[in-house]
């Protein structure tokens, strides 16, 4: 399987070590910590949408099951 030049350079791990070094240098180490609160906050939201989701289908498909029966 053919790999990227970085890749064959660096490894797996230097992969990761220059995306870290990346983010600091776009970012800076001031804003780290805002950009992981942020991201903890999106995270939290979505799963939080995602049980309101489920609870909203199966009540949607209760009544859809009862519009087909009292039919």
């Amino acid at each position: 399987m053919p790999t990227g030049l970085l890749a064959d350079l660096f490894g797996p791990d230097g992969l990761i070590v220059i995306a870290v070094i990346v983010v600091v240098l776009l970012f800076g180490g001031s804003q780290l910590p805002k950009l992981a609160r942020g991201l903890g906050s999106a995270s939290h939201e979505f799963k939080k949408g995602l049980e309101q989701g489920d609870g909203t289908a199966a009540n949607s498909d209760a009544a859809a099951e009862k519009d087909k029966s009292g039919a």
